[in-house]
């Protein structure tokens, strides 16, 4: 009409445009293709191909209907899950508080306790309990933090200025190997779990774990920073205040196991080595004869777990579960851990050549189920023809002499 009107010249339709021109109907859905009548202008469908199709369509709401009351049950599962951990961790820290914390020295060893710390300490009382179990036998004190903190600072104020050596206890070291431990611990802070930005450059505990690791170089010059301790302090500053996760940070570096590797000292290594072999074999013996096949000792994974503490390799939740238990048995659930995951993946492992295993190992996968990991870890038995850890490592470490 606008054109008669205008006197514009009637254009002719396209083949698209007379096609759209003469359907009656425009289906919406899979649905309508099923239900609807064919158009006018085509031949009607057959009664027998419209049966099929209302049976199809039929089907097709079963599946649906199916499929959302799965879905509905799937969620309220889920739901009732999280409520019953809910309710479970409130519990618990009413436990930890009320009766646990006040008393700690009767029952830290107490049966009710040791299967309560094994399910993993509620993220409210875990620092505290990290402190308590940890101790503090080098008698670190607040006053102690704060003037190896100001040193730290002084030396970073002289080594960035170019300024004469900073004289203090640490004298014999030389500015070379200040710096570079320095350096190193810049460069490791922004490795620290990446993923949570929040020990990165801008963010909120960036300046905390600069602190700290500082503060530690010049209160253990002979020990320095090395690769890995950053893991370490993070997890520390995450669950307790500064100074108080300074200390639980020197103390636990202190411990014979953490010492032995942060010193690098060869012997004690391969001598936890050894021993982590001796129940490797009695526990996972096939598993073992396939890793001596492929020439995998447990140096290639072991190191970067014992290094960090689990912090980097597995997801953080998890490794704070590792630690917990971790602060109660000591150094030894550190390599019954190692034999829960190869237990967990030794059908996969023992199908893998060198190459990939040390990939897989090196890099475990993110999505670890909790209870599946622990039932793992629970599965392994720390004792080899009557004797213990203990006793293993004192036996190698006097036969070494």
């Amino acid at each position: 009409e606008y054109e008669e009107k205008t006197g514009r010249a009637h254009r002719p339709l396209s083949p698209k445009q007379n096609v759209r021109k003469n359907l009656d109907f425009e289906p919406l859905s899979t649905t309508a293709l099923i239900l609807e009548d064919r158009p006018a202008n085509l031949p009607a469908k057959p009664a027998e191909e419209a049966q099929k199709h209302r049976q199809q369509y039929e089907e097709m709401v079963v599946q649906a209907k199916k499929r959302e009351l799965k879905e509905a049950q799937k969620r309220k599962k889920q739901l009732e899950e999280r409520c019953k951990l809910e309710d479970s961790i409130g519990n618990a820290v009413l436990t930890w508080n009320n009766e646990i914390l006040p008393n700690w020295e009767t029952m830290c060893c107490s049966r009710k306790v040791r299967e309560l710390w094994w399910q993993g300490i509620p993220p409210s009382v875990r620092g505290k309990v990290w402190s308590l179990a940890i101790g503090n036998e080098l008698n670190i004190t607040h006053e102690l933090y704060d003037i190896c903190l100001a040193r730290a600072k002084e030396k970073w104020r002289s080594l960035s200025t170019g300024g004469a050596e900073v004289e203090c206890e640490d004298a014999g070291f030389s500015t070379a190997d200040r710096e570079a431990s320095l350096e190193l611990i810049k460069l490791d802070i922004s490795r620290t779990f990446p993923n949570l930005c929040i020990f990165q450059q801008g963010g909120p505990y960036h300046d905390t774990l600069h602190s700290i690791l500082g503060a530690y170089t010049c209160y253990r010059p002979d020990v320095g920073y090395v690769q890995g301790m950053s893991f370490i302090a993070a997890v520390l500053i995450l669950n307790l205040d500064t100074a108080d996760a300074f200390i639980a940070f020197s103390n636990l570096l202190n411990k014979p196991c953490q010492m032995a590797f942060f010193r690098v000292d060869h012997g004690l290594m391969l001598t936890y080595f050894a021993a982590f072999e001796v129940f490797f074999e009695e526990n996972l013996p096939k598993l073992f004869a396939h890793f001596k096949k492929n020439n995998l000792t447990p140096d290639i994974y072991l190191i970067d777990w014992i290094f960090t503490l689990y912090s980097k390799s597995l997801p953080l939740d998890l490794a704070c579960r590792v630690w917990d238990v971790f602060c109660r048995d000591g150094e030894e659930f550190l390599f019954r851990t190692a034999l829960g995951i190869l237990k967990l993946f030794e059908d996969i492992l023992t199908k893998m050549d060198f190459i990939h295993i040390a990939q897989f190992l090196t890099k475990l996968p993110e999505d670890l189920p909790s209870e599946e990991f622990f039932t793992s870890i629970a599965a392994i038995q720390m004792q080899s023809r009557n004797k213990k850890w203990a006793q293993v490592k004192r036996m190698l470490i006097f036969d070494n002499r």
